[in-house]
């Protein structure tokens, strides 16, 4: 059980550095932290973490102080040491002194830092404020909204945006850890809760937060997901834990580290990634190493036989891999032959890791199948990382690849083309497999957005070219490209 300790709003003596503001997460130490009152700073438990920052005038900061984050250094901001973003390092004895200061504050002084709060709500008594409104009140306000929301996890109309502010950045972290802890796989596997948290954390650090799509919140989105499909019936009944287990770290991992650049842009701008995975399933690959790096790191499965620690790897990788979109004809191709030829056996451990396949895949790409208040949401974000690279592509005299030209493409023509193609010929299969009201709901949103983009296009609009869900497209034939060239929306022709 970890213990949490909590500090208000404090001033501090210079502004928040402007790389701070764009992080969002928690900062924290173990209780047998040595934070009070030892003589050397270096002993601080060494953790992992984030700040918020909970000030307009970008003069204060919320330190929530949670059980599971690293203070790497004695004072001041690092880089993170993996991963292309960076983090904040604090310690806190020195986070709220003057900048000239640099000795170690007395252990008096610490004790005084930690009762702030208790002297603000004693002043404010004096004042004669009302004591039921603590400094902490909106935070644990947001955390039982969150707690709420976690009770209806299993929902496909869930809002994961919400669920990423209440949890004030840290939705993959906190609906993974409820998902396993609520299948039961903590007790099971005989997993340790602080290694388990420690993993996780690590992942959320390692997705791009500056990425419009590929980032932690939509590798929270893809995994609850996963758990609405893990309930169908068909599957709920057949599989094992340690399918359930393998299906859930894959949907909070299959993206990991992802640049936010498709597959083409890495491979024509010779990128060390294409040249190390032979131009193959480039970032898929990197999303499985890097998750198994940091399985080893944590050492979440150290306590397993090697050989099961291993299998656990291989499998995890098959069904990252079998997100590339590259491949999606040859894995539909194969779930329509068994479909039609009733031969899914799922007492079978390939046919139920090849189900498992499928089902990710559908995690994957299922934004065109949610409600359009959150559909829509999504395909902007999408949109938005495709015209970034075209235009890094077109600074750098580069090809543009297809789909991430703004000046000929529009966010509608992109999702019809994307949905026709793509989506819809896989769901229609999914709903074949698992004929439930989930299926019927997720085609249903489909349709109802589908025809919503299509009341958005503007008159000159064409059909649209295939696109694909990830920024790993692969070029569209040339036909489809040509009728896709409708002008933006709200250009004006000539």
């Amino acid at each position: 059980m970890e213990v949490c300790y909590q500090l208000p709003v404090l001033p501090l003596d210079r502004p928040v550095p402007k790389h701070v503001l764009s992080r969002r997460g928690a900062i924290s130490f173990s209780s047998s932290s040595s934070l009070f009152g030892a003589p050397d700073p270096r002993q601080l438990s060494q953790r992992r973490g984030a700040i918020s920052y909970d000030s307009s005038d970008q003069t204060a900061l919320y330190i929530r102080m949670l059980g599971d984050v690293r203070v790497r250094s004695q004072v001041g901001f690092e880089p993170e040491r993996r991963g292309s973003h960076p983090y904040l390092c604090i310690d806190f004895r020195t986070l709220h002194s003057h900048a000239e200061s640099t000795g170690t504050l007395p252990t008096r002084r610490i004790r005084r830092l930690f009762s702030f709060q208790r002297h603000l709500h004693s002043s404010r008594l004096l004042r004669g404020t009302p004591h039921q409104n603590p400094l902490h009140i909106l935070d644990e306000d947001y955390s039982g909204q969150a707690k709420c929301m976690l009770e209806k996890v299993g929902s496909w109309n869930f809002d994961i945006f919400l669920f990423d502010r209440l949890t004030n950045g840290n939705a993959l972290i906190t609906l993974t850890f409820h998902l396993i802890n609520h299948y039961g796989l903590i007790e099971l596997f005989q997993l340790d809760m602080v290694k388990v948290h420690r993993f996780l954390v690590m992942v959320q650090e390692d997705y791009h937060n500056q990425n419009p799509y590929h980032n932690a919140v939509h590798a929270a989105d893809v995994t609850q997901a996963m758990h609405c499909y893990l309930k169908e019936p068909k599957l709920s009944k057949s599989l094992t834990s340690c399918d359930i287990l393998l299906g859930l770290l894959a949907a909070a991992t299959h993206d990991l580290d992802h640049p936010g650049v498709n597959q083409p842009f890495l491979i024509k701008t010779n990128h060390h990634l294409a040249a190390l995975y032979r131009n193959t399933s480039v970032l898929e690959n990197h999303h499985w190493r890097s998750a198994v790096g940091l399985l080893r790191e944590t050492e979440l499965f150290s306590h397993l036989p090697a050989e099961d620690g291993l299998n656990l790897e291989r499998q995890l990788g098959s069904l990252i891999l079998a997100t590339d979109i590259s491949r999606q004809n040859e894995y539909l191709s194969k779930f329509r032959t068994h479909l039609d030829q009733d031969d899914l056996c799922l007492g079978n451990a390939a046919h139920r890791h090849f189900v498992l396949q499928m089902a990710l895949k559908c995690a994957d790409i299922c934004n065109p199948c949610r409600p359009w208040e959150l559909s829509k949401q999504w395909s902007e974000k999408v949109t938005e990382e495709f015209f970034h690279q075209g235009d890094i592509e077109k600074k750098h005299k580069l090809e543009v690849s297809p789909l991430c030209d703004s000046e000929t493409n529009t966010i509608g023509n992109v999702q019809i083309g994307f949905m026709t193609y793509v989506v819809e010929p896989l769901f229609v299969e999914w709903a074949r497999f698992s004929d439930t009201c989930l299926s019927q709901t997720m085609l249903g949103h489909l349709g109802l957005n589908k025809a919503s983009w299509c009341s958005l296009l503007p008159e000159a609009g064409g059909s649209s070219e295939e696109p694909e869900p990830e920024a790993e497209a692969e070029p569209a034939p040339a036909a489809e490209e040509a009728n896709s060239r409708a002008l933006p929306q709200g250009s004006q022709t000539s």
